[in-house]
């Protein structure tokens, strides 16, 4: 449990993140959400047999990955983090679609395996995605970009307060942790009778320290309203921005280049 929660609250350093002065951090919050919804929108309608048509998409976190200073490094590690839950949806379509859905040299490739590749990709795209939104623009932007798209503001408030009371959770999961790691002499008190009742206290703690951040902000006048570093302007470059990156993944959900150069190389020989 500790170390699941430690890895939660090192996601908050992709707020800290948000805080760069790259050309992409500049851009207006809206601009980089509504580019980063295409981005999804588009790779999720693709069928779920699709693998190549899918490859050209990497080209966007390629790009945004260096140019806003991101730590390919630490992106990674918050991937491999999430990967077994995309394993878990896909492993057993290997099993149930038996029939062959293409061939390698003299190998029979089963739809299965191709669907499972084709999640796998799919996971991994919008992920990246996700975590490159919230490294250049912080979730406090997102949802202040939410509620300009017309997203309810109740709506907006909420999400922004789950997101932070995850970071609550985990510093208490991990404090407990510690705790029990301290009193547990010999092996005693790490069986699994004890993890129910942990998980008891865990949510006591956590109500009443959300309850003393919830008093701390309303004595700092909070009253639903999003700030944010840079405020909202929708300029030149946050136009370009949007215009380049969305046409281009319209263009490759239309037109698989990948199939194309394949095609070309193949009537070549």
């Amino acid at each position: 449990m500790p170390e699941a929660a430690r890895t939660f609250t090192d996601l908050n350093y992709l707020d800290q993140l948000s805080n760069g002065e790259s050309a992409v951090h500049r851009l207006d919050p809206r601009a980089k959400l509504l580019t980063v919804m295409v981005f999804i929108a588009m790779v999720v309608s693709f069928d779920r047999y699709e693998v190549s048509a899918l490859l050209p998409y990497f080209f966007f976190p390629a790009v945004m990955i260096p140019v806003a200073g991101i730590p390919a490094r630490y992106i990674a590690r918050k991937y491999l983090f999430l990967l077994p839950f995309a394993v878990l949806i896909g492993i057993f379509n290997p099993v149930f679609d038996r029939d062959t859905a293409m061939f390698l040299g003299p190998f029979a490739v089963s739809g299965g395996l191709v669907s499972f590749a084709s999640i796998l990709i799919r996971f991994t795209l919008t992920a990246l995605a996700a975590f490159i939104l919230v490294a250049v623009t912080g979730f406090n932007g997102i949802c202040l970009s939410l509620e300009r798209f017309k997203v309810p503001k109740v709506f907006c408030v909420q999400l922004m307060m789950l997101y932070r009371y995850i970071f609550v959770l985990s510093n208490e999961a991990v404090r407990m942790g510690k705790a029990r790691d301290m009193r547990s002499a010999g092996g005693k008190g790490k069986g699994v009778r004890v993890f129910g009742s942990l998980i008891g206290h865990l949510l006591l703690r956590t109500w009443d320290r959300a309850q003393r951040v919830h008093m701390a902000m309303l004595s700092r006048g909070f009253t639903g309203e999003f700030h944010i570093r840079r405020p909202l302007a929708f300029r030149a470059p946050d136009m370009a921005f949007v215009l380049f990156w969305c046409p281009l993944f319209i263009l490759l959900r239309c037109f698989d280049p990948v199939s194309a150069i394949g095609r070309l190389l193949l009537g070549g020989v």
